[in-house]
């Protein structure tokens, strides 16, 4: 079984840019589709994207064309780069892995994913 940590998060002016990893433990990780899901104070946890392990990449509406999220397996991480932030990103950032792939699974969903980390707080100022 895998275990996740987030890292990378803090406060950046909108329009600016961050970069936040995912590390995950074991020698397994090539084995698992990846997600980053974000939740806002008040709010519900939504998806934000997601990386299959055979190489799809899936974005939400609210991000696509700003947000890229990457894999390196050589160094079992996956990463999301966030650019032109808007304060509405604000929010805990948080990374989930499946076992296996995206194959008749809704990726948008948290149950979906069966490890969760911990969370990193992304803050981005007006």
């Amino acid at each position: 079984q895998v275990q996740v940590r987030e890292s990378g998060g803090g406060l950046v002016q909108a329009g600016g840019s961050l970069r936040l990893a995912c590390a995950a433990s074991g020698r397994t990780f090539s084995s698992y589709s990846m997600g980053w899901f974000r939740q806002a104070p008040g709010k519900e946890r939504e998806f934000v994207a997601a990386a299959s392990l055979t190489g799809g990449k899936y974005y939400a509406d609210s991000v696509e064309d700003r947000f890229t999220i990457s894999r390196d397996n050589a160094k079992n991480t996956v990463y999301l780069q966030m650019s032109s932030t808007k304060p509405e990103d604000t929010a805990v950032y948080y990374c989930a892995a499946r076992s296996g792939t995206f194959y008749r699974v809704d990726y948008t969903s948290s149950t979906s994913y069966g490890t969760w980390g911990q969370g990193t707080q992304v803050t981005i100022s007006s």
